[in-house]
């Protein structure tokens, strides 16, 4: 039984959501160039947690995985600003954001542990 790499699968699924979203918003709406920001850093979460899968090193995943990280922080500002400049409504926020969060979360304990790890190899 293979056991399931949890930050690959929801960044995967989070990715989905915003070729979704992106798709929603390109279709109602005629000015892209934030939707398309979004877009370019909510599915990089997962590229980039992917290439950190596939490291050379545990420093090489850290690098990438502090990129993931880096571009989950991206998103959450493209998601408030698409909220606040109401491309999208409260309810649709919440759902997408929360999720933004949880990757946020998961990917800080990520880099923590390995950094911790790293520097404390026994």
């Amino acid at each position: 039984m293979k056991i399931e790499n949890v930050i690959l699968q929801k960044s995967a699924d989070f990715a989905v959501r915003i070729v979704n979203l992106y798709k929603y918003i390109s279709a109602t709406y005629k000015d892209k160039v934030i939707v398309t920001q979004l877009l370019r850093s909510g599915t990089s979460i997962g590229a980039n947690a992917e290439e950190a899968d596939a490291g050379i090193s545990k420093k090489d995943f850290l690098s990438k995985m502090y990129i993931s990280l880096k571009e989950a922080r991206e998103t959450k500002f493209w998601l408030v600003l698409l909220h606040r400049t109401q491309y999208i409504n409260d309810t649709e926020f919440e759902s997408i954001y929360s999720d933004c969060i949880e990757l946020i979360k998961l990917l800080s304990a990520i880099t923590k542990t390995t950094k911790e790890n790293l520097h404390n190899p026994n």
